[in-house]
């Protein structure tokens, strides 16, 4: 008996073709707004075709959450090296950074899209927040494990005390957003007993 490999159909998935699409529905989100982001528009601007757009993913929301993601993983990367208070003090005072630039008004209006268009924010939290969100807290026990992070609460109190402060201040404008106003937090969040 041989072996037979499955047949694809289509042409693989291009990497350069993948980037295209992504850097401009980003670009567009951020410059024009989520009104101007379509699918035509996108195809257009990044010389794809609808089909193929569709083909890779199954909505505009996932297409706008996959263009934020791969923003946020350049801006945002969560460090794997050195110790757990400061690759967590690190990534929070750049995400405070970043919340005051055109990602910050990107992160409201795709987390608004999946709102409106399904009710929930659900599809940003899978794709996104909750995958970012794992890591932090393997990081945060790891730091409650070899003693840089001093807090006994759970890993997902503590993350969420960071996070979502920022995000809050953020998006209602309490305070202005800094690096070391993020600093300082972490230090208050993860250093008290």
């Amino acid at each position: 008996m041989t072996d037979v490999n499955p047949v694809r159909r289509g042409r693989p998935r291009s990497v350069e073709t993948e980037d295209a699409i992504l850097e401009s529905a980003y670009r567009m989100m951020a410059a024009q707004g989520l009104a101007a982001t379509t699918i035509d528009a996108i195809a257009r601007d990044s010389g794809v075709s609808k089909m193929t757009i569709y083909k890779w993913w199954p909505s505009r929301e996932a297409v706008l959450i996959d263009a934020f993601l791969r923003q946020a993983s350049t801006m945002l990367p969560l460090s794997e090296s050195g110790d757990p208070f400061t690759r967590i003090t690190k990534h929070a005072a750049a995400y405070a950074v970043a919340l005051n630039s055109d990602f910050g008004k990107v992160q409201l209006a795709v987390i608004a899209e999946c709102i409106s268009r399904t009710g929930s924010a659900k599809i940003f939290s899978e794709r996104y927040l909750g995958i970012r969100r794992d890591i932090s807290l393997a990081i945060i026990k790891d730091g409650q494990k070899d003693g840089s992070i001093i807090a006994s609460e759970s890993a997902g109190d503590l993350y969420d005390r960071i996070y979502g402060t920022l995000f809050y201040e953020y998006v209602f404008g309490f305070r202005p957003l800094t690096a070391d106003y993020a600093r300082k937090l972490v230090k208050s969040v993860l250093s008290a007993p």
